[in-house]
């Protein structure tokens, strides 16, 4: 199995144990005399093979990741970056966005504002990072489809 397939199933596994997880809670409680929609213990049993199956997978995946060498790094390491790419560019758009300063003058005794950093220099950088992140993505996906998962 490549990479990328562990990926996938993985992702699956997850939004399956979030829907279990509603249908069990759904099926806890009923009023007296009826019947749950459907059996709780099934749903838990099902819930436990899927968890274990999920486990797994982490565990592949990760060890996969470990091991696996692109542009002189491990696929953790380079995850690490995109992650962190993400993040610089969501603060630097949050911090762009917040110093617009729109002025709704409607008399002189009202408080301006100005910005106290240079908004299209950060939107900028942002932009270098989104692009920087969309380039390391498309070589981890790549990597991905290339790559054997470590049993």
């Amino acid at each position: 199995m490549k990479l990328a397939e562990a990926l996938i199933l993985r992702a699956d596994c997850q939004k399956r144990l979030e829907q279990l997880r509603a249908r069990i809670l759904l099926c806890v409680k009923v009023q007296e005399g009826d019947v749950p929609p459907e059996d709780p213990a099934a749903l838990l049993a099902e819930a436990a093979r899927t968890a274990d199956q999920f486990e797994r997978l982490i565990q592949q995946v990760n060890r996969t990741n470990s091991v696996t060498r692109l542009e002189g790094s491990s696929l953790s390491d380079l995850l690490a970056r995109r992650d962190v790419l993400s993040q610089r560019r969501t603060l630097l758009t949050a911090v762009a966005e917040a110093a617009v300063v729109q002025q709704n003058a409607y008399s002189k005794s009202e408080v301006r504002f100005r910005s106290t950093v240079d908004i299209a220099a950060l939107r900028k950088q942002a932009d270098e990072l989104a692009k920087e992140h969309r380039e390391l993505d498309a070589r981890i996906q790549e990597a991905n489809w290339k790559t054997d998962l470590v049993p």
